[in-house]
């Protein structure tokens, strides 16, 4: 008998502390970003694997990335 590896899955609350990042940031990226999407649902939990947390990780990096420009041209 062969099993299949469960893959993990993380809550926001968990992508935010892995990522080091405000609760409020990851929330904003999964709310505005219509690409990047639950992997699981457990009741109303969204549940993200970790390919999903490398998009929010990408995600993140592009608004400081636009944030910074913004300031740097401002200056």
């Amino acid at each position: 008998m062969t099993t299949t590896p469960v893959p993990r899955l993380w809550k926001p609350g968990v992508v935010a502390v892995e990522l080091g990042e405000p609760l409020h940031r990851i929330a904003y990226v999964l709310r505005t970003r219509p690409h990047i999407r639950p992997r699981a649902y457990a009741g109303t939990v969204r549940l993200f694997d970790n390919a999903t947390i490398t998009e929010v990780q990408h995600e993140i990096n592009a608004i400081d990335a636009r944030r910074m420009a913004r300031r740097a041209s401002h200056a």
